[in-house]
């Protein structure tokens, strides 16, 4: 009998690593002769870095950057043990997170920082590179990462930008000359889950704005400054991005990285899913076991968990979830492929409780999981 075992982290809790190994334990305690595979994923947000880091066998580097508002601070990028993949996560560069509300401001915050780690990890020899996109301080349509990997984007006296969204409205020429000349031997693939063009009422400014500290006037000007960018794109570089899904995710950071680097935007969980070999894992298994920290309405929109039971039920394997705690509109993953779901909580416990005994709670629960299969004899036949 062979088991997949393939969960995303458990947010706040425990690695996706650290999961699949619990269940392991699990599983071993009523089947100690299954052949089990471990294969930690996430879903190109928050932990795809950890998550593919670990799971490869690769290790972080440390890198000083500029912030979203200029500053200088430390941030991290990951090499997977591949020696060819870089993984970076713009949240730790540019990311709204590292703002304070008050300090939040889209005409001026730069993805400068991006860029001078998508130059390191160059510099470093990587050629295949991972980039999430989620959480952006920015709406500069990815100006600053050009910038900082040697594009000159020039005003009408031949003068560089400044940083941020609003002196795009003032771009007169964009010179590639100086572009990092390691671009074109590299392939960017870049986790978007979301559609947004770069304009318009469902653009970058229209719908993230706000929560990046933007007014209705600001949004405004915004928005025509995006609308002049790609104008200036398509006739220097020979690129349209205005219409393209996508392209105004974080902030046009997706129609930037089209731009600049030639950049694939794709699900985030698509791209975890290939790169650790998800479909080779699954030829000749039983059953899958994916799970995540909570589970509701909200997994079916390209989480992990549901990655993995579409590709398994592609296969005919069936699909059983293990979550942290199971919130509303859960059964809908059911609809997704997810045959099975119980959460790793006993009994009444605290977040905190629950966080410190994950380990041991969702091996706890994997085993009852494989008890319960085994009195239904769908996998006992099988040993």
């Amino acid at each position: 009998m062979k088991i997949v075992i393939a969960p995303q982290a458990f947010k706040g809790s425990i690695s996706a690593l650290d999961a699949a190994t619990a269940a392991s334990e699990g599983i071993k305690r009523v089947f100690p002769l299954a052949e089990i595979v471990s294969v930690p994923v996430a879903d190109g947000g928050d932990g795809t870095l950890e998550t593919l880091i670990e799971g490869s066998g690769g290790n972080i580097h440390e890198i000083e950057v500029m912030g979203p508002l200029g500053d200088r601070r430390s941030a991290e990028w990951g090499a997977m043990g591949d020696g060819v993949t870089a993984v970076i996560e713009m949240a730790r560069t540019s990311g709204l997170a590292l703002l304070a509300e008050e300090e939040r401001n889209p005409l001026i915050a730069t993805t400068y920082g991006l860029g001078e780690a998508m130059r390191q990890a160059m510099d470093s020899g990587y050629r295949r590179f991972i980039i999430g996109i989620g959480g952006s301080a920015t709406n500069d349509a990815g100006a600053g990462m050009a910038q900082a990997l040697g594009v000159r984007l020039l005003d009408s006296s031949g003068n560089d930008l400044e940083f941020g969204g609003a002196p795009l409205a003032r771009l007169s020429r964009i010179d590639m000359s100086g572009l990092h000349s390691k671009v074109e031997e590299c392939e960017f693939l870049v986790a978007c889950d979301v559609n947004n063009p770069l304009t318009g009422p469902t653009g970058a400014s229209e719908i993230y704005g706000p929560q990046k500290g933007a007014t209705q006037e600001m949004i405004a000007e915004l928005d025509a400054a995006l609308s002049h960018f790609a104008e200036v794109v398509k006739r220097d570089i020979g690129t349209e991005i205005g219409d393209v899904p996508g392209s105004g995710a974080a902030g046009g950071l997706g129609g930037g990285l089209i731009a600049f680097v030639g950049g694939q935007l794709r699900a985030g969980v698509d791209i975890v899913l290939d790169t650790v070999g998800l479909d080779d894992y699954l030829t000749g298994c039983d059953l899958v076991i994916t799970g995540e920290g909570s589970m509701d309405h909200s997994t079916i929109y390209n989480k992990a968990p549901v990655g993995v039971a579409g590709r398994a039920k592609r296969l005919g394997i069936p699909v059983v979830g293990i979550s942290g705690s199971l919130g509303a509109g859960f059964q809908d993953v059911h609809e997704y492929g997810i045959d099975a779901l119980t959460a790793i909580t006993a009994g009444p416990m605290t977040l905190d409780e629950a966080s410190d005994r994950a380990a041991e709670l969702i091996a706890n629960t994997t085993e009852q999981v494989m008890r319960l299969l085994k009195v239904g004899g769908g996998l006992s036949q099988k040993m």
